[in-house]
């Protein structure tokens, strides 16, 4: 009998689901949410026919997914990465280089980076121009390594793969001298990181993850870091705060000598 169900019961259900009191399995978070909002689907179904008075269930609120931190490679392993690039000299290697100094010089997405066209590049000001969602562009820095691997690409790389294709802006090319593609980004990514011994399962977005991570972790403001990954929240920049306070618990732990007891 629904009427006879209070909020006290429907709280002490969600409890049960988390704990595991009620002889079942705990539930993780996020299947005892979903079991909670077909409680309160119930509930509410009930008192849109008249069933019951109230909607006992409307103050209980599903438990909160829990914050998964973003992944970042370790600068040593960022510099074995890209290091692993470009090995040989080629044209194709250059501008794996290039690619990959760039998706960790700038915080890039994929989409960005592989979007790119070379009037994209401000030489001058060494910067470069990242079309970001929503037709958002902002405009981001390019540290010396990456302004070295992609001018050496620009004068080395490009045009030895541009004489296979048919004339394009794209900044990076395919084999075909067409543009490359996200997939293709991906597999030269994640070539260099199995020619670098990288154990982690990696992907261009961790070199953004990286990308923030380091820069927070060298004392850089979360109001700058926000700019440069054009996220329209700071909200969402200050994830990577999460991992910059667990390493500073990390070192503090190994290093001081009343850390532990």
């Amino acid at each position: 009998m629904l009427d006879a169900v209070g909020e006290d019961d429907v709280a002490a259900f969600l409890g049960a689901l988390r704990s595991g009191t009620d002889g079942r399995t705990a539930l993780r978070p996020s299947s005892a949410a979903r079991a909670v909002v077909a409680v309160r689907g119930l509930h509410r179904f009930a008192l849109r026919e008249g069933l019951v008075p109230v909607d006992v269930s409307v103050a209980v609120k599903p438990p909160p997914p829990p914050r998964r931190l973003p992944k970042a490679l370790s600068v040593t392993e960022v510099e074995a990465l890209l290091a692993a690039a470009g090995a040989d000299g080629t044209p194709r290697a250059l501008r794996d280089r290039a690619l990959l100094e760039l998706l960790y010089g700038t915080g890039a997405r994929i989409s960005e980076a592989v979007g790119l066209a070379v009037d994209d590049l401000d030489q001058v000001s060494g910067a470069v121009v990242l079309h970001g969602k929503g037709g958002k562009d902002r405009m981001v820095p390019v540290g010396s390594y990456a302004r070295k691997a992609v001018d050496s690409y620009l004068v080395r790389g490009r045009p030895a793969l541009a004489a296979a294709g048919r004339g394009t802006s794209a900044l990076f090319l395919n084999a075909r001298g067409g543009r490359l593609t996200r997939q293709s980004a991906w597999t030269v990514l994640r070539a260099a990181a199995q020619r670098a011994g990288v154990r982690a399962e990696v992907s261009p977005h961790m070199l953004r993850h990286s990308f923030a991570t380091h820069l927070l972790d060298g004392g850089a403001d979360v109001r700058v870091v926000q700019e440069l990954l054009g996220h329209a929240s700071v909200t969402t920049t200050q994830v990577y705060t999460l991992v910059t306070v667990d390493r500073l618990r990390e070192v503090y732990a190994a290093a001081h000598p009343r850390a532990l007891g």
